[in-house]
């Protein structure tokens, strides 16, 4: 078993929209980024890097190359599932959470959740989605940007564990 920590922080600027978990969002602001800035999906990729011991998001995709120019990020998660796979590790469970005091997340969970388990080609009942705001407090509670944390459980796929009952 291996787990893995992911976090992503982004600033907002003019725009009239955010992407969380590959979903595109109507809000006020947008997100500003080198890739689409999906806070969720980047500090999931970081996660699983870190349980495969593979680094970090930005030394996979840096921002200073332009391939990775407005980016989609779930084109980003697809390749670090392949590392996974190529390690032989399966996703056990994946717990994220969002910061920001809006947009909310509500109406858009079942999607996102639907998302993320077909990238990691998992099931939604393995992907867990919170939301939280920072209650006014820091950049995030005054409304200036995002932030996301991902927490990943892997397996090896040939580890006889037992599956998690739900």
């Amino acid at each position: 078993m291996r787990i893995g920590f992911g976090y992503d922080v982004h600033a907002f600027e003019p725009g009239d929209h955010v992407t969380l978990g590959g979903v595109r969002i109507p809000h006020a602001q947008a997100v500003r980024a080198h890739s689409d800035g999906d806070v969720l999906l980047h500090a999931l990729c970081d996660a699983l890097l870190g349980a495969l011991g593979l680094g970090d998001i930005g030394q996979h995709f840096p921002d200073t190359d332009p391939r990775w120019k407005g980016a989609d990020s779930r084109d980003l998660l697809r390749h670090c599932v392949r590392l996974m796979h190529e390690q032989q590790y399966r996703v056990v469970n994946v717990d994220l959470t969002l910061l920001a005091e809006a947009p909310r997340l509500g109406p858009h969970r079942t999607a996102i959740r639907a998302n993320v388990a077909a990238d990691l080609g998992s099931s939604p009942e393995r992907i867990n989605l919170k939301a939280t705001t920072c209650e006014g407090l820091g950049a995030i509670g005054r409304g200036e940007g995002l932030a996301a944390h991902a927490v990943v459980l892997l397996a090896h796929a040939d580890s006889h564990a037992r599956p998690i009952p739900r």
